[in-house]
């Protein structure tokens, strides 16, 4: 029965990560954003983000948090969460869902640890920024 489910590859559709002026912290802070890349409409797009990993040989996680886009336009962006600094340093795992042309996708992105930096920055599309791509 499992091999009568298709579910279709992600193509064009990033979460990527970069840096904005946070006037909370009045410094440049990491962002998580939702790129869709394609000439498609993303209908009832849902991203569930967590971090984890090791830090001073300790298992760290934080909390499971949920953002839900009803709509997310061709060819634009949306802010999906703030990352602090200090969960830079562990792997942060976003799993998108979401429908298009009344199909369903699914991917989960991850930023290894420490690899959001300047350093491993490229091009966005769509935003015309230099980030980091969740693989």
């Amino acid at each position: 029965m499992k091999k009568d489910i298709i579910i279709p590859k992600v193509e064009g559709v990033h979460i990527v990560a970069f840096q904005e002026w946070n006037d909370d912290f009045m410094e440049n802070s990491w962002y998580a954003y939702l790129i869709n890349d394609t000439d498609d409409l993303l209908e009832m797009a849902m991203v569930v983000s967590r971090a984890y990993g090791l830090i001073n040989g300790e298992e760290r996680k934080t909390g499971t948090f949920r953002h839900a886009f009803a709509k997310v336009e061709p060819r634009t962006a949306v802010k999906v969460e703030l990352l602090e600094n200090n969960v830079l340093q562990l792997n942060n795992e976003f799993m998108l869902s979401y429908f298009s042309n009344g199909q369903l996708y699914d991917k989960t992105f991850v930023f290894r640890v420490n690899t959001i930096n300047e350093k491993a920055t490229a091009d966005l599309p769509i935003i015309n920024k230099r980030g980091v791509f969740a693989n």
